[in-house]
C-alpha cells in the first residue's frame, strides 16, 4: 500500500470482506469504531458514567458496530436488511442514555418499555454471538433462556419453580444480575482498554522486536527457529490474548523458518499452535478472561498474575522441550547467521519491555488497572518516536482506535451472552444444583471430579471464545471444585486452563486451522500434534489443583521446592512423551521417566526422592547405551577400515 494512501481508502480496503458494502458505509464504520474507542478512553480518563449505565452503553453500541461489521451471511456479503439490527441496536443505545436513571428506579417493577426494550436486547444479543462467536454458543444461551421458565419440566435436582418472562427482565436487563453483571463490567472499564492498549503496542513495532528478541536468545540452538516460535508467541501472546491473532502475527514468520531447518509442517504448525495459544496464560495480560477472573473471584488482578506465573513457565517449558529434542531425534540445526536479527539493534529497542514494566508498577504502586492501561497507552506512543520508522501519525493513532474497537466485538458478545447465562443462573439456582449434581456423578472424588470438568471445559471451549467458556464455567463447574475443598483461585485457573486449551483440540481447533493454513498442512493433523506439544497444558492444571505451592500458596521454602521437583517432573514426562533423551528410547526407559514423572508431581519428600532416583536410573541407562552405540559403531569402522 503506497505511502500516499488515505486512511478512509485504507478504510474502505479492510472492509473489502463485506461484498456489496458501499463506500460511505464503509467511512460510518470507521468513525463508529473510532468513537467507541474514545468513549471507552474518555471514561478510563475523566470517570465511567453510573454502573447500570456504562455497561448498557458498552453493549448496545458495541452491538451496532458489531452489526456493520459482520452481515447476516458472510456469503452474500452486506445486504439492506443487515441494516434492521443496525438500526435495533441504535435503539437500545439511545434508551440506555435518555431514560436513565429512570430505568434503574424500576427495578422489581420493569414496564411495557423495559420488556420491549430487554427483549430486543437479549434478541441481538443472541444474533449478535451467532455472527461473531458461532452458532454453539448462540444456541447454548437460547437453552439457558428457555431453562428460567421450564424449570419445572426438569428432573431431580436441576429442576425448579419456573419464573415469569417479566422476572426473567428485570434480571436480565434491568439489575446487574443478567446481562449487565461481571463479565460485562469488566469488558465495559478493563478489557476493551487493554485491547486498545494492544493495538498500539503493535504498531509501535513491538511485534518484530519480540521475534527478533527471541530469535537473537535461542535463534541459533538446535531446533532454534522453533524455540523462537515457542519464546516469540510466550512474550507476544500476552499482549494479543487471542491465540489466532497470535499466530497471524508471528507464525508468518517462524513457520516457514521451521520448515526450511527440517520440521514436517504440522509439526512446525502445531508449535506455533501450541505457543500462541498459550500467550493467554502468560502474565502479565493474559488476554480477557483473566480480568474477568479478578472481578468474579475478588481477588485482585496483580495477585492473579502473580498465581499464574509458574504454571504459565511450566507450559512452556514443557513445549521447549519438546521442540529441542524433536531437533535431536531429527538431527536439526538453528537459524543461520544471516537469519539473526544483529545485536546492537535489538538493544536499541529494549525499550518496548518499558510499558509492560510500567503497567506492572503502576498497579504494585496502588493503580487500577484501568488507569495503569490508560498512561501505558500514552507511554507506547510515546516510545513509537524513539524510531522512525515507528513514528505514528495522527492517521496512525485514529487506525489503532479502529482496529482495537473491531477486535473488541468478539469479546463484547461473548461477554454479553455470558450474562444472560450468569442471569439464567442466578435466577434458577442452577448453580449450586449443578455443583450437587456434579459432585454426586464424581462420587465425592476430586480426581474423577476434575476429569469430568476438564472434558467438560475442553468441549465448551470448542465451540466459543476463552472468555465465553471460563464465564460459564466459572459460574457451573468452579463451585462444585470449591465444595470438594479446592481453592478459588486454583478452581478458576483449572476452568480456564481448558477454557484455553480447547484452541487446539479437535474437531474445532481454531487457532490450530490458522496455523496449517499459514504451514500448508493438513488442518485436523495440525490439531493433533499441537495437543500432543501442548499436553503440558494438559497435565499442569492437575498439578497445581494438588500443590497449590506452584500457585505460590504456602511458605517460601515449601514453593520453591516445588517449583524445581515439578520443573524436574515435567521435563521427565517429556522424556517419555517424545520417546528421546540423547538417543532413542525404550519402552523401559520410557516407562521409567513416565513413573518419574508421576512421582515428582506428587507433593512429598519421599516421592521427590523416589522420582529423582527413577530419573537418574533412566538418564544413566540412556548413557551407557549411547556410549555402547558409539563403541560398536567404532568397532564396525575399524573392521570396515581393516
Amino acid at each position: 500500500m503506497s505511502a500516499n494512501t488515505t486512511y478512509i481508502e485504507k478504510v474502505t480496503q479492510k472492509e473489502s470482506n463485506l461484498k456489496g458494502l458501499p463506500k460511505v458505509l464503509a467511512i460510518i464504520i470507521a468513525l463508529t469504531a473510532i468513537t467507541f474507542s474514545v468513549f471507552h478512553l474518555y471514561t478510563a480518563g475523566f470517570g465511567s458514567l453510573p454502573s447500570w449505565q456504562q455497561r448498557a452503553v458498552h453493549v448496545s453500541f458495541g452491538l451496532l458496530l458489531l452489526f456493520m461489521l459482520f452481515p447476516f451471511s458472510k456469503k452474500k456479503g452486506f445486504k439492506f436488511y443487515d441494516l434492521i439490527p443496525i438500526l435495533l441496536s441504535s435503539l437500545v443505545l439511545a434508551y440506555a442514555l435518555f431514560d436513565y436513571p429512570a430505568i434503574e428506579y424500576r427495578a422489581g417493577q420493569p414496564n411495557s418499555m423495559d420488556i420491549m426494550i430487554g427483549t430486543l436486547l437479549i434478541i441481538l444479543i443472541i444474533e449478535g454471538v451467532r455472527r461473531t462467536n458461532g452458532i454453539l454458543m448462540s444456541i447454548l444461551i437460547t437453552f439457558f433462556l428457555f431453562y428460567i421458565f421450564l424449570g419445572p419440566y426438569f428432573p431431580g435436582l436441576l429442576g425448579h419453580q419456573g419464573y415469569s418472562y417479566k422476572k426473567m427482565i428485570d434480571t436480565l436487563f434491568i439489575s446487574t444480575s443478567g446481562i449487565f453483571s461481571s463479565p460485562v463490567y469488566t469488558s465495559s472499564t478493563v478489557i476493551v482498554l487493554f485491547i486498545i492498549f494492544g493495538s498500539f503496542f503493535l504498531k509501535s513495532g513491538a511485534g518484530k522486536f519480540f521475534i527478533d528478541f527471541a530469535f537473537l536468545l535461542v535463534g541459533k540452538r538446535r531446533g532454534g527457529p522453533a524455540l523462537a516460535s515457542v519464546a516469540s508467541s510466550a512474550m507476544l501472546g500476552t499482549i494479543t490474548g487471542n491465540g489466532a491473532a497470535n499466530v497471524a502475527i508471528t507464525g508468518a514468520f517462524t513457520i516457514p523458518m521451521m520448515k526450511r531447518i527440517g520440521y514436517s509442517p504440522k509439526f512446525a504448525a502445531g508449535v506455533e499452535s501450541v505457543a500462541s495459544q498459550g500467550g493467554q496464560l502468560m502474565p502479565p495480560i493474559m488476554g480477557a478472561a483473566i480480568f474477568i477472573m479478578a472481578e468474579m473471584t475478588g481477588v485482585p488482578y496483580i495477585e492473579l498474575i502473580a498465581y499464574a506465573l509458574i504454571p504459565a513457565l511450566l507450559y512452556f517449558l514443557v513445549a521447549g522441550i519438546i521442540v529441542y529434542l524433536q531437533a535431536g531425534k531429527l538431527g536439526l540445526k538453528g537459524a543461520s547467521d544471516e537469519e539473526i536479527p544483529k545485536v546492537t539493534e535489538v538493544l536499541k529497542r529494549l525499550y518496548f519491555f518499558l510499558p509492560i514494566a510500567f503497567i506492572i508498577g503502576l498497579m504494585l504502586m496502588g493503580f487500577s488497572p484501568i488507569k495503569a492501561g490508560l498512561y501505558s497507552i500514552f507511554l507506547t506512543i510515546g516510545l513509537s518516536y524513539l524510531k522512525r520508522e515507528n513514528w505514528m501519525s495522527w492517521r496512525d493513532v485514529l487506525a489503532c482506535l479502529e482496529s482495537a474497537a473491531k477486535s473488541s466485538m468478539i469479546v463484547v458478545s461473548a461477554c454479553a451472552g455470558a450474562g444472560i447465562i450468569v442471569g439464567s443462573v442466578v435466577l434458577t439456582g442452577l448453580g449450586t444444583r449443578f455443583s450437587r449434581l456434579a459432585i454426586d456423578i464424581s462420587g465425592e472424588n476430586l480426581l474423577l471430579l476434575l476429569i469430568l470438568v476438564m472434558v467438560a471445559s475442553i468441549i465448551l471451549g470448542m465451540g466459543m471464545s476463552t472468555v465465553s467458556a471460563y464465564v460459564i464455567l466459572a459460574v457451573l463447574a468452579a463451585p462444585a471444585l470449591i465444595n470438594l475443598g479446592v481453592s478459588p483461585v486454583a478452581a478458576h485457573m483449572f476452568v480456564f486452563y481448558y477454557g484455553v486449551m480447547s484452541g487446539l483440540t479437535p474437531p474445532v481447533a481454531i487457532t490450530a486451522y490458522t496455523a496449517a493454513g499459514l504451514a500448508g498442512s493438513s488442518p485436523n493433523a495440525t490439531a493433533f500434534t499441537a495437543t500432543k506439544i501442548g499436553l503440558g497444558g494438559f497435565i499442569v492444571p492437575f498439578i497445581f489443583v494438588y500443590n497449590e505451592a506452584l500457585l505460590l500458596q504456602g511458605d517460601t521454602s515449601t514453593i520453591a521446592l516445588s517449583v524445581i521437583t515439578s520443573i524436574i517432573g515435567a521435563a521427565a514426562f517429556v522424556f517419555f512423551l517424545q520417546g528421546y533423551l540423547i538417543r532413542e528410547t525404550s519402552w523401559g526407559e520410557r516407562l521409567l521417566f513416565l513413573a518419574a514423572a508421576i512421582t515428582l508431581i506428587i507433593p512429598g519428600i519421599l516421592t521427590d526422592i523416589t522420582g529423582v532416583a527413577l530419573l537418574i536410573a533412566g538418564i544413566l541407562l540412556q548413557i551407557f547405551k549411547k556410549k555402547s552405540d558409539e563403541l560398536v559403531a567404532e568397532q564396525v569402522q575399524k573392521k570396515l577400515m581393516g
